[in-house]
């Protein structure tokens, strides 16, 4: 009996492990430079309200060429908590977009705030 009961708690210790262990790599960062800051000066093409991570696909003028950026943001549940609703940003809405940008240089960051060029509201940190 105490031979199974540690193989038990053995299994479940392992489980509990791999589980965090997936937890924690799925919100790193790290691809991110958050040393550095880019405004994006464009057009919204599309929000992907999805789990686990929202979406904001930016179409932005690069010298003459349209280049389409995808910003990264928090999930829908946290989002919603801090006001942000699927229809918050719209196709055609221009803004700024300020973000953390890949490390990479490819055309995506993580997203820190937006200013909306029609009224000039705000969502995210902007300051």
């Amino acid at each position: 009996m105490t031979n199974l009961r540690l193989q038990i708690g053995v299994a479940i210790t392992a489980a509990v492990v791999l589980v965090a262990t997936t937890a924690n790599a799925h919100h790193s960062a790290a691809m991110f430079d958050d040393s550095r800051v880019v405004e994006l000066k464009g057009v919204v093409k599309e929000l992907q309200w999805t789990n686990p991570h929202v979406w904001l696909q930016v179409s932005v003028d690069d010298k003459g060429a349209r280049k389409e950026w995808s910003v990264e943001a928090g999930s829908p549940n946290t989002l919603s908590r801090n006001g942000w609703r699927s229809t918050s940003f719209k196709p055609g809405d221009a803004v700024t977009v300020r973000v953390n940008p890949m490390k990479d240089g490819s055309a995506a960051g993580n997203f820190i705030g937006a200013k909306f060029e029609t009224d000039g509201h705000t969502i995210g940190r902007w300051n």
